[in-house]
C-alpha cells in the first residue's frame, strides 16, 4: 500500500490531523475540512470518506480497511481503537424510499426527503467485512459486529452481534480494557 506522507496530508487541510496517520493514495477524501483523524490511524486503499455538515471524527489507533465508505450529512464518530473491516459502509444520511419523494443527489432537495442522523462507533468496537451501518446508530463500547451484518439500531456494550438485522449472539470479553491500560502505560 502506498500512503501519503504527513506533508502531503497537510495539503488536504483536514479539520484535525494527528501524528503518524496513514492514508492510502488510493483513498477518496471529500470535504476534508470537516474530517478529523487522530494519531496512529490508518485508512486503506479505495476507501471513501465523504464528510457532510456533521463531519467525520476518527479517533486514535483506528483502522478503516479497503473498499470501506463513510458518508452522509450527519456526524460520524469512530472512537479510539475501533475498526471497520473491508467493504463496510457507514451512512449518516438516507433517502426516503416510500415513493412519496424522489431520491438521489442529482434531484433538487425540494423533491426529496433525506434523513440525517449521527452514527457513533465507541471505543474498542469493530465491524466485520461487508457490514452496513445506518443513520442514527450507536455501537457502544466493546462490541463486535459479525461480517455481512446490517446495523439498523443501536447496540449494547460488551456483546457480539451478527445478522440482517443484527441480533445479540453472545457476550464479549472486556479484557481489552486491561490490554489498553498496559499499552497506554508503555507509550
Amino acid at each position: 500500500m502506498t500512503f501519503y506522507t504527513q506533508t502531503e496530508l497537510e495539503v488536504f487541510e483536514f479539520k484535525y490531523l494527528g501524528e503518524n496517520v496513514k492514508v492510502s493514495k488510493f483513498a477518496s477524501i471529500y470535504n476534508a475540512k470537516n474530517i478529523e483523524i487522530g494519531d496512529n490511524s490508518r485508512i486503506d486503499d479505495f476507501c471513501v470518506l465523504s464528510a457532510g455538515e456533521g463531519g467525520i471524527c476518527i479517533g486514535r489507533y483506528v483502522h478503516i480497511a479497503v473498499y470501506t465508505s463513510l458518508m452522509g450529512a450527519g456526524k460520524i464518530i469512530m472512537e479510539d481503537y475501533t475498526g471497520l473491516s473491508s467493504k463496510c459502509a457507514v451512512y449518516s444520511s438516507n433517502d426516503d424510499y416510500s415513493g412519496k419523494f424522489m431520491t438521489n443527489p442529482t434531484v433538487p432537495s425540494k423533491y426529496t426527503n433525506v434523513n440525517h442522523a449521527p452514527v457513533t462507533i465507541k471505543k474498542h468496537s469493530l465491524v466485520g467485512a461487508g457490514s452496513i451501518i445506518l443513520p442514527g446508530v450507536t455501537i457502544d463500547e466493546c462490541v463486535a459486529v459479525g461480517a455481512l451484518s446490517v446495523v439498523n439500531k443501536s447496540l449494547e456494550s460488551g456483546f457480539i452481534y451478527a445478522g440482517r438485522p443484527t441480533k445479540k449472539i453472545t457476550q464479549r470479553s472486556n479484557h481489552i480494557f486491561e490490554l489498553e491500560q498496559l499499552f497506554e502505560n508503555e507509550n
